[in-house]
């Protein structure tokens, strides 16, 4: 059973989906967890507090998910972290006007999403010179196309669900994962389409 602190935090994060962090009061959150706004300040003591401890959670997530880097040396593993993805960004769907708010209320955190964006970057384009180096991607055409690749992935990860609801288009994970796989297809060799094939199934049952 969660404590009253993880409530409060779980009922902030739902409430933050639904209206964005800069709309919602103190009372509104009281209320989603079934506690007076007087209870509420004895476990936090203030907006801001609550704030931090919901990207402490966020950002703790966020870390275990850039760990499982490359786990095996496959494309089964990047298709598996990118599952891992489509979770997160679906838990956490306030992050799209969070992200790119331009004076965040809290630098820090402005700071350590910039820090884990540059990292997820950095992750597609290693994995990209990893399958190339293992002949299931074509050798980089002109210098930086492979970089520019890695940037639309990321695009694509951090930004699919948004505008796929702003559309009012189906979510769904093996949409998810098909889109950002259509990044890489055409670079495919044929060991590359081979082993991709053995990930294929699973995509369409998703």
């Amino acid at each position: 059973m969660h404590n009253t602190k993880e409530k409060i935090v779980l009922a902030s994060i739902k409430l933050f989906n639904e209206h964005g962090v800069a709309s919602v009061r103190l009372q509104q959150i009281a209320d989603e967890t079934g506690i007076s706004v007087g209870n509420l300040a004895y476990h936090f003591r203030n907006k801001e507090a609550i704030v931090s401890s919901v990207y402490e959670k966020l950002f703790d997530e966020f870390r275990q998910l850039l760990s499982t880097y490359l786990l095996t040396p496959s494309f089964a593993d990047f298709d598996g972290q990118m599952a891992g993805y489509f979770e997160f960004f679906k838990t956490y769907r306030f992050y799209i006007t969070d992200l790119f708010s331009a004076e965040h209320p809290l630098p820090d955190i402005q700071a350590e999403w910039e820090m884990f964006m540059n990292k997820m970057i950095l992750q597609i384009k290693n994995r990209i010179d990893f399958h190339v180096s293992r002949g299931e991607l074509l050798p980089e055409s002109s210098q930086g196309t492979y970089y520019l690749i890695s940037e639309s992935i990321w695009m694509t990860l951090v930004f699919w669900i948004p505008q796929q609801t702003l559309r009012r288009k189906p979510v769904t994970e093996g949409r998810y994962r098909t889109a950002v796989w259509n990044h890489l297809k055409p670079y495919f060799t044929q060991k590359g389409l081979d082993t991709f094939e053995l990930i294929s199934p699973v995509l369409s049952q998703n």
